[in-house]
């Protein structure tokens, strides 16, 4: 094994200090090899295999599965461009023909030069800034090619509160410094939580009505009396940092800003239910999220925050960081416990569920990242003062994600409820330059269009399923009168597409068929009897496929064809 710079003995060493953990070390193992060497060899792959004792036809699945590996050389610098909705419509088909022209290189090209490897990508995390890009481990917000080939540095999402809670900390603490966080009451939740007792958090939790903040709202306190209950040893805490639905970016602001709560939600988690160990799996298009977090665990493991006898309890817990790898499907819990076990990101049949047989088929809690930052804020005011926050049936605070054609994107905490209206015109400054509205994607990509017709409706969940719409991962993305629907709408057939694991058959064949259709559309090229194809894939998707990524692909465009039918017959907006 060579690389340039590098010594290949350094790599050979890491291979032996991660050799007796066997499979489930192997994405490690290949994100490291594709940060070493700028891609995975056959020699570097057959290497993997025999430390980890994994037969090399796997580790080539797990390689061409994972976006973020490449098996050929690229380049010195990879730049990767976001194409998702959001960034689309901001001008990154006008960002990509700059870099054709001042790199010479089209998407899945490297320049003659070999210093610069173009690709799109599908989702980056950062639709407050776009157009945006990441170029290797920098993240480009309000990109175009100078930006580019020179990036500024770090960006900050903009923050909204009329009263933080959950974000309260943001802005105000050193996100790495664990003197800051105790100095604002850090901890003081999962203190409580010590002395209340297991039995006791999970009714707190149960009381308090906490529903689940990454997409389907499940309600958290099943999930942990579930796991709690069940019988077999060990049990797992896993956070699932793996943001990448489009329009979606409040895991991102709150692991920049306030990682330490993070992890108290995770270890009052860890405490309630008797596991031992937790694992955050953060996407790989994250790089300074990673960077963060982990200096946040050191800082919990030299402080007594993690490790044996936490803070003089009898309770001993461990957090490990995982990478994702590039692939929107490790979001879906089970395809993330796969991940992290080594394998293909497929999600699994259920039942059974993770309660019982979770990671490595042992009880497991699995919560998103602000899901677990509402649980400190349970234990540390009480049941009470929680609920009087939100609605009955969305309690506590909740993140909107504001990104598109809107005066001042960014995140936005809401603590009594508001309607879209609200959140567009009064929190958010109205649409940008005074332009007339066209359309709301509600709940990112797996969500729905909202028409201005329609924008009275409450942001709760109770609100939305009510509408008909659902509030997904919190994302809110305005399209302007001057943005294309149709290329939006080809946009997001591009993404369930590009993401679909191909396990089962309706996911594969239909998400292929439904951006085929639409694409016809945005190119004004329709068929008869186009829309009634889409209504057949999309139907057939929902009902049949295997997990929530088939299931929610033609949601968006099954509800644009209820708005605006004659787009998908040709006709006029």
């Amino acid at each position: 094994m060579k690389a340039s710079g590098d010594n290949p003995i350094s790599y050979e060493s890491f291979l032996q200090q991660i050799a007796n953990r066997g499979r489930t070390m192997l994405l490690p193992a290949l994100l490291e090899a594709q940060a070493r060497y700028g891609h995975i060899s056959p020699e570097v792959a057959g290497a993997i295999g025999a430390a980890l004792c994994v037969p090399l036809a796997d580790i080539t699945g797990v390689i061409e599965f994972y976006g973020m590996l490449y098996d050929r050389p690229t380049a010195e610098t990879i730049i990767r461009v976001c194409t998702s909705p959001t960034c689309s419509s901001q001008g990154a088909q006008t960002l990509l023909k700059e870099l054709d022209q001042s790199l010479v290189v089209t998407p899945g090209h490297a320049t003659p030069d070999g210093k610069h490897y173009l690709e799109k990508t599908e989702c980056l995390g950062l639709c407050d800034q776009a157009p945006t890009a990441l170029v290797d481990l920098a993240a480009v917000g309000r990109a175009n090619s100078a930006r580019i080939l020179n990036p500024p540095g770090d960006f900050h999402t903009a923050i909204y509160a009329d009263t933080p809670v959950i974000t309260r900390r943001c802005g105000k603490v050193e996100p790495t410094s664990l003197a800051n966080f105790l100095a604002h009451e850090g901890f003081a939740g999962f203190h409580n939580a010590l002395k209340l007792g297991a039995e006791e958090i999970c009714s707190r939790v149960k009381d308090s009505g906490l529903l689940g903040r990454g997409g389907a709202a499940f309600s958290t306190d099943i999930k942990w009396e579930g796991a709690a209950s069940a019988s077999g040893k060990p049990k797992y805490i896993v956070c699932n940092a793996d943001e990448s639905e489009p329009g979606t970016f409040k895991d991102r602001v709150l692991l920049e800003n306030d990682p330490f709560a993070i992890l108290e939600g995770m270890l009052i988690a860890g405490f309630a239910i008797g596991a031992e160990k937790g694992f955050i799996y953060i996407r790989g298009e994250y790089p300074r999220v990673q960077q963060i977090f982990q200096q946040v665990i050191d800082a919990a493991y030299e402080n007594g925050y993690l490790g044996e006898d936490i803070q003089g309890a009898e309770f001993n817990f461990d957090v490990e960081l995982r990478s994702g790898g590039g692939a929107y499907i490790c979001g879906e819990e089970t395809a993330l416990f796969e991940s992290i076990e080594g394998k293909r990101g497929y999600p699994r049949l259920k039942p059974p569920f993770p309660t019982t047989h979770g990671l490595y088929q042992k009880p497991t809690v699995i919560n998103n990242v602000e899901t677990f930052a509402n649980v400190g804020v349970i234990m540390r005011i009480g049941v009470e003062a929680y609920r009087a926050y939100g609605s009955p049936g969305s309690s506590g605070p909740w993140l909107f994600c504001l990104s598109g054609d809107v005066e001042n994107p960014g995140l936005y905490e809401i603590t009594q409820p508001i309607t879209l209206r609200e959140l567009i015109y009064e929190r958010g400054g109205g649409v940008r330059d005074n332009a007339d509205l066209q359309a709301v994607l509600l709940g990112g990509a797996a969500g729905k269009f909202v028409s201005p017709a329609n924008l009275d409706v409450r942001l709760t969940q109770e609100d939305t399923r009510a509408a008909g719409l659902g509030l997904g991962s919190g994302a809110v993305v305005v399209l302007s009168e001057h943005a294309d629907l149709r290329q939006t709408f080809a946009d997001l057939g591009h993404f369930f597409a590009h993401e679909s694991c191909g396990k089962c058959y309706p996911c594969q064949l239909g998400s292929q068929r439904q951006s085929e259709i639409l694409d016809r559309v945005a190119n004004h090229e329709a068929l008869p009897g186009d829309l009634e194809r889409l209504q057949d894939v999309g139907w057939t998707m929902t009902d049949a496929s295997l997990c929530g990524l088939g299931q929610t692909a033609a949601s968006a465009v099954l509800s644009a064809i209820e708005l605006w039918p004659d787009i998908f017959q040709g006709g006029a907006l």
